[in-house]
């Protein structure tokens, strides 16, 4: 996921360099580890801080992020100070999920929503999503997106279940889930495929018994 790096030391994109180390003083004091007793939220929400502090105070580093976060205006595409946890990420592929059960799965943007749900569980977040140990979570975020990947062609299909797996770990619940979606998937891939022919065959016999019944 793409953050803004502003929005998470919450300060303007004119900031200066003193009102930036401010922000990040004044966070870095909420959110350190040692304060929250190594609260796994808490160290995330650090580590984020920590990030876009050095990035934002690293001449080359900020330069080659303006120009990043300029691209991403220009063609539209938001950044998100929101911290990564598997409550936010839950949510996200919930209304994910709403959203894409209202598209005509026929005129959908497949290729956008591969890259979407691909954004969404990049390697970075599976780590981090990983560090929390909230099991439970990470198994709804897994089956809200299997239904949500469910329109997507095949090699999209394969690609993400294997990001899946990734997020899954040694889950074998939720591991047998995923080879169960999979194994659905491709029936259902093979039904529609030969299911045209097969009414077609169908009903030329059906015809055709018909035809000798009644002679």
């Amino acid at each position: 996921m793409t953050r803004d790096h502003y929005n998470t030391l919450q300060i303007p994109t004119h900031a200066t360099l003193p009102e930036i180390k401010q922000a990040y003083h004044r966070l870095a004091m909420i959110y350190h580890p040692d304060k929250n007793q190594n609260d796994p939220y808490a160290i995330n929400q650090f580590n984020d801080i920590k990030e876009a502090y050095e990035i934002l105070t690293n001449p080359v580093k900020k330069e080659i992020y303006l120009q990043e976060r300029w691209y991403d205006q220009s063609i539209g595409k938001k950044r998100t100070g929101m911290v990564i946890t598997p409550v936010t990420i839950l949510k996200l592929s919930l209304e994910l999920e709403k959203y894409v059960s209202k598209l005509d799965i026929h005129r959908m943007n497949q290729t956008g929503l591969f890259h979407y749900v691909n954004e969404l569980l990049s390697d970075d977040t599976i780590e981090k999503l990983k560090q929390f140990g909230e099991k439970g979570v990470n198994r709804q975020v897994i089956n809200t997106l299997l239904i949500v990947i469910k329109p997507l062609s095949f090699q999209f299909v394969k690609s993400l279940s294997t990001r899946f797996g990734k997020l899954a770990g040694n889950d074998e619940i939720v591991l047998q889930q995923i080879n169960d979606f999979l194994v659905r998937y491709r029936k259902n891939l093979l039904w529609n495929k030969f299911k045209i022919p097969f009414i077609i065959i169908l009903t030329i016999l059906i015809c055709l018994l018909i035809y000798l019944t009644g002679k």
